[in-house]
């Protein structure tokens, strides 16, 4: 008795450039990758300050969504199948996706940046009403 076995091929596009203040990155061409196997897409960038390192997911006809980030100070995170590297040293990040499937082909793009948060402050009036 034959059994077929069939092969899907995952197509992971990859934005090539991305400037945004001044800050250049550029990433690793199209990725044609079998589903089950491992995929790796790396980043490298310009700006030694960039402390924020989110990648994100566009799925055909749909916008852009956040699907995971990275900061300077964290070495590696992982979420289920995605795990994010930084290296400092030589300027670069990767996304690790493991067991790709058939939701995992779309364009991928990753940013570097500085981000500053504020510290807020919290200010109460207090008064009579009269009326």
């Amino acid at each position: 008795m034959k059994t077929s076995i069939g092969v899907s091929i995952l197509f992971l596009g990859l934005q090539l450039d991305w400037v945004s203040l001044g800050e250049k990155v550029e990433q690793s061409p199209t990725l044609s990758v079998q589903e089950g196997n491992s995929s790796v897409i790396t980043c490298t960038y310009t700006d030694s300050t960039s402390d924020y390192f989110p990648w994100y997911k566009q799925e055909p006809g749909k916008g852009l969504r956040l699907l995971t980030y990275i900061r300077a100070n964290g070495v590696k995170q992982e979420e289920e199948r995605l795990t994010v590297s930084l290296n400092k040293t030589v300027k670069h990040f990767s996304l690790h996706i493991a067991v790709t499937q058939p939701e995992d082909a779309a364009v991928y793009f990753c940013a570097a940046k500085l981000l500053t948060l504020c510290s807020g402050n919290l200010m109460l009036i207090f008064g009579l009403i009269s009326s």
